[in-house]
Protein backbone atom coordinates (compact mmCIF):
# COMPACT_ATOMS: atom_id res chain seq x y z
CA UNK A 1 0.00 0.00 0.00
CA UNK A 2 1.23 3.69 -0.88
CA UNK A 3 -0.21 6.97 -0.77
CA UNK A 4 -2.56 8.25 -3.51
CA UNK A 5 -3.06 11.77 -3.09
CA UNK A 6 -3.37 14.14 -0.06
CA UNK A 7 -6.45 15.14 -0.93
CA UNK A 8 -7.56 11.57 -1.18
CA UNK A 9 -5.88 10.25 1.79
CA UNK A 10 -7.91 13.30 3.69
CA UNK A 11 -11.10 12.44 2.70
CA UNK A 12 -10.69 8.54 3.29
CA UNK A 13 -9.49 9.18 6.97
CA UNK A 14 -12.60 11.77 7.32
CA UNK A 15 -15.01 9.13 6.11
CA UNK A 16 -13.19 6.57 8.47
CA UNK A 17 -13.13 8.58 11.53
CA UNK A 18 -17.33 9.00 10.94
CA UNK A 19 -17.66 5.07 10.26
CA UNK A 20 -15.99 4.45 13.16
CA UNK A 21 -18.32 6.83 15.12
CA UNK A 22 -21.52 5.86 12.94
CA UNK A 23 -21.38 2.32 14.17
CA UNK A 24 -20.49 3.43 17.82
CA UNK A 25 -23.33 5.81 18.05
CA UNK A 26 -25.41 2.59 16.69
CA UNK A 27 -24.63 0.41 19.55
CA UNK A 28 -24.67 2.86 22.02
CA UNK A 29 -28.37 4.01 21.25
CA UNK A 30 -30.87 1.16 22.39
CA UNK A 31 -33.24 1.62 19.60
CA UNK A 32 -30.68 1.51 16.75
CA UNK A 33 -28.83 -0.96 18.55
CA UNK A 34 -31.67 -3.41 18.73
CA UNK A 35 -31.75 -2.26 15.09
CA UNK A 36 -28.52 -3.87 14.03
CA UNK A 37 -28.91 -6.88 16.53
CA UNK A 38 -32.15 -7.63 14.87
CA UNK A 39 -30.35 -6.91 11.12
CA UNK A 40 -27.16 -9.49 12.56
CA UNK A 41 -29.67 -12.36 13.33
CA UNK A 42 -32.28 -12.24 9.98
CA UNK A 43 -29.28 -11.40 7.39
CA UNK A 44 -26.41 -12.42 9.09
CA UNK A 45 -23.86 -12.90 6.02
CA UNK A 46 -25.08 -9.32 4.65
CA UNK A 47 -23.95 -7.61 7.89
CA UNK A 48 -21.05 -10.09 7.45
CA UNK A 49 -20.20 -8.35 4.68
CA UNK A 50 -20.70 -4.22 5.57
CA UNK A 51 -18.95 -5.28 8.84
CA UNK A 52 -15.77 -6.07 7.18
CA UNK A 53 -16.20 -4.12 3.79
CA UNK A 54 -16.35 -1.02 6.02
CA UNK A 55 -13.91 -1.51 9.07
CA UNK A 56 -11.58 -3.62 7.83
CA UNK A 57 -11.02 -1.02 5.06
CA UNK A 58 -10.85 1.51 7.57
CA UNK A 59 -8.26 -0.61 9.46
CA UNK A 60 -6.23 -0.19 6.49
CA UNK A 61 -6.53 3.43 6.14
CA UNK A 62 -5.63 4.46 9.60
CA UNK A 63 -2.63 1.86 9.54
CA UNK A 64 -1.79 3.49 6.67
CA UNK A 65 -1.77 6.73 7.68
CA UNK A 66 0.02 5.96 11.00
CA UNK A 67 3.12 4.30 8.84
CA UNK A 68 3.40 7.58 6.38
CA UNK A 69 2.62 10.01 9.10
CA UNK A 70 0.08 11.54 6.50
CA UNK A 71 -3.53 10.96 5.61
CA UNK A 72 -3.56 8.01 3.06
CA UNK A 73 -5.33 6.34 0.69
CA UNK A 74 -5.03 2.30 0.06
CA UNK A 75 -4.65 2.03 -3.73
CA UNK A 76 -7.60 -0.19 -5.21
CA UNK A 77 -9.47 0.97 -2.11
CA UNK A 78 -13.00 -0.94 -3.88
CA UNK A 79 -11.43 -3.63 -5.06
CA UNK A 80 -9.53 -4.05 -1.33
CA UNK A 81 -13.12 -3.38 0.34
CA UNK A 82 -14.70 -6.31 -1.76
CA UNK A 83 -12.70 -8.30 -0.58
CA UNK A 84 -12.83 -7.94 2.48
CA UNK A 85 -16.57 -7.72 2.29
CA UNK A 86 -16.00 -11.60 0.96
CA UNK A 87 -13.87 -12.52 3.55
CA UNK A 88 -16.35 -11.10 6.21
CA UNK A 89 -19.09 -13.63 4.84
CA UNK A 90 -16.47 -15.99 5.50
CA UNK A 91 -15.93 -15.55 8.52
CA UNK A 92 -19.65 -15.30 9.63
CA UNK A 93 -20.03 -18.82 8.49
CA UNK A 94 -17.03 -20.20 9.89
CA UNK A 95 -17.34 -18.66 13.19
CA UNK A 96 -20.65 -20.31 13.28
CA UNK A 97 -19.46 -23.64 12.29
CA UNK A 98 -16.76 -23.29 15.04
CA UNK A 99 -18.75 -22.44 17.45
CA UNK A 100 -21.25 -24.91 17.28
CA UNK A 101 -18.60 -27.64 16.71
CA UNK A 102 -17.15 -27.59 20.08
CA UNK A 103 -20.11 -26.95 21.70
CA UNK A 104 -21.17 -30.35 20.25
CA UNK A 105 -17.76 -32.05 21.23
CA UNK A 106 -18.10 -30.53 24.71
CA UNK A 107 -21.44 -31.96 24.71
CA UNK A 108 -20.17 -35.12 24.11
CA UNK A 109 -17.13 -34.69 26.21
CA UNK A 110 -15.18 -34.57 23.39
CA UNK A 111 -13.79 -31.84 25.03
CA UNK A 112 -13.61 -30.80 29.12
CA UNK A 113 -15.20 -28.09 30.52
CA UNK A 114 -18.85 -28.81 30.07
CA UNK A 115 -21.35 -27.33 32.27
CA UNK A 116 -22.96 -23.88 33.61
CA UNK A 117 -21.38 -20.84 34.70
CA UNK A 118 -18.71 -18.55 33.93
CA UNK A 119 -15.58 -21.18 33.10
CA UNK A 120 -17.45 -23.13 30.52
CA UNK A 121 -18.23 -20.59 28.67
CA UNK A 122 -14.54 -19.10 29.09
CA UNK A 123 -13.15 -22.54 28.14
CA UNK A 124 -15.60 -22.72 24.96
CA UNK A 125 -14.69 -19.40 23.69
CA UNK A 126 -10.90 -20.51 23.92
CA UNK A 127 -11.26 -23.59 22.50
CA UNK A 128 -13.32 -21.63 19.48
CA UNK A 129 -10.54 -19.33 18.95
CA UNK A 130 -8.22 -21.62 19.06
CA UNK A 131 -9.00 -24.63 16.48
CA UNK A 132 -10.37 -21.67 14.55
CA UNK A 133 -7.31 -19.93 14.30
CA UNK A 134 -5.29 -22.52 13.83
CA UNK A 135 -6.90 -24.19 10.90
CA UNK A 136 -9.45 -21.74 9.02
CA UNK A 137 -7.35 -18.74 10.43
CA UNK A 138 -3.73 -19.60 8.06
CA UNK A 139 -5.95 -19.96 5.05
CA UNK A 140 -7.83 -17.25 5.53
CA UNK A 141 -4.35 -15.13 6.08
CA UNK A 142 -2.80 -16.49 3.22
CA UNK A 143 -5.86 -16.41 0.86
CA UNK A 144 -5.78 -12.15 1.70
CA UNK A 145 -2.05 -12.33 1.43
CA UNK A 146 -2.12 -13.36 -2.49
CA UNK A 147 -4.96 -10.81 -2.68
CA UNK A 148 -3.04 -8.02 -2.11
CA UNK A 149 -0.22 -9.55 -3.36
CA UNK A 150 -2.24 -9.19 -6.61
CA UNK A 151 -3.33 -5.76 -6.08
CA UNK A 152 0.37 -4.77 -5.63
CA UNK A 153 1.54 -6.21 -9.13
CA UNK A 154 -1.16 -4.83 -10.37
CA UNK A 155 -0.03 -1.13 -9.49
CA UNK A 156 3.53 -2.27 -10.45
CA UNK A 157 2.19 -2.45 -13.86
CA UNK A 158 1.66 -6.13 -14.53
CA UNK A 159 -2.03 -6.10 -16.05
CA UNK A 160 -2.37 -10.34 -15.39
CA UNK A 161 -0.42 -11.75 -12.83
CA UNK A 162 -0.58 -15.35 -12.94
CA UNK A 163 -1.01 -17.38 -9.92
CA UNK A 164 2.76 -18.51 -9.72
CA UNK A 165 4.01 -14.29 -10.16
CA UNK A 166 1.29 -13.97 -7.24
CA UNK A 167 2.49 -17.15 -5.15
CA UNK A 168 6.33 -16.43 -5.53
CA UNK A 169 5.98 -12.60 -4.67
CA UNK A 170 4.75 -13.01 -1.00
CA UNK A 171 7.43 -13.22 1.69
CA UNK A 172 5.95 -16.76 2.55
CA UNK A 173 9.26 -16.87 5.45
CA UNK A 174 7.77 -13.71 6.87
CA UNK A 175 4.38 -15.21 6.81
CA UNK A 176 5.03 -18.16 8.39
CA UNK A 177 7.69 -16.66 11.60
CA UNK A 178 5.80 -13.58 12.46
CA UNK A 179 1.93 -13.94 11.30
CA UNK A 180 0.86 -17.60 11.93
CA UNK A 181 3.66 -17.75 14.60
CA UNK A 182 3.44 -14.74 16.41
CA UNK A 183 0.25 -13.11 15.62
CA UNK A 184 -1.63 -16.26 15.66
CA UNK A 185 -0.95 -17.32 19.53
CA UNK A 186 -0.12 -13.48 21.15
CA UNK A 187 -2.84 -11.81 19.26
CA UNK A 188 -5.41 -13.93 17.16
CA UNK A 189 -6.33 -16.93 19.59
CA UNK A 190 -6.94 -14.15 23.30
CA UNK A 191 -8.49 -11.58 21.34
CA UNK A 192 -11.07 -14.09 19.66
CA UNK A 193 -12.01 -15.58 22.69
CA UNK A 194 -12.75 -12.24 24.13
CA UNK A 195 -14.69 -12.31 21.37
CA UNK A 196 -16.53 -15.58 21.59
CA UNK A 197 -17.26 -14.70 24.77
CA UNK A 198 -19.59 -12.18 23.36
CA UNK A 199 -23.29 -12.36 22.88
CA UNK A 200 -23.37 -13.75 19.01
CA UNK A 201 -24.83 -10.64 16.54
CA UNK A 202 -21.39 -8.70 18.20
CA UNK A 203 -18.91 -11.28 17.19
CA UNK A 204 -18.59 -10.58 13.67
CA UNK A 205 -18.14 -6.62 14.41
CA UNK A 206 -15.83 -7.68 17.17
CA UNK A 207 -14.23 -9.60 14.83
CA UNK A 208 -14.01 -6.95 11.89
CA UNK A 209 -13.31 -4.27 14.83
CA UNK A 210 -10.03 -6.28 15.54
CA UNK A 211 -8.21 -5.99 12.10
CA UNK A 212 -8.58 -1.89 13.20
CA UNK A 213 -6.32 -2.90 16.28
CA UNK A 214 -3.86 -5.38 14.68
CA UNK A 215 -3.32 -2.76 12.11
CA UNK A 216 -2.21 -0.35 14.13
CA UNK A 217 -0.68 -2.10 16.63
CA UNK A 218 1.73 -3.48 13.40
CA UNK A 219 1.54 0.52 12.27
CA UNK A 220 3.13 1.48 15.73
CA UNK A 221 5.51 -1.20 15.93
CA UNK A 222 7.10 -0.22 12.81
Amino acid sequence: MEKRTTGAGAVALALSIIIILAFAAVLAVTPTREGFKALSAEHPYIMGFIKFALLATVGEVLALTIKRRAASLPYYIGWRMLIWGLIGVAITFMMKTYSYGVEGLMANKLLPGAGEGFLPRLLKAFYTAAVMNLTFGPTFMAFHKCTDKYLELRRAGEKKPGLKGVVNGVDWHSFVSFTLFKTIPLFWIPAHTLTFLLPPEYQVIAAAALSIALGLILSLRK
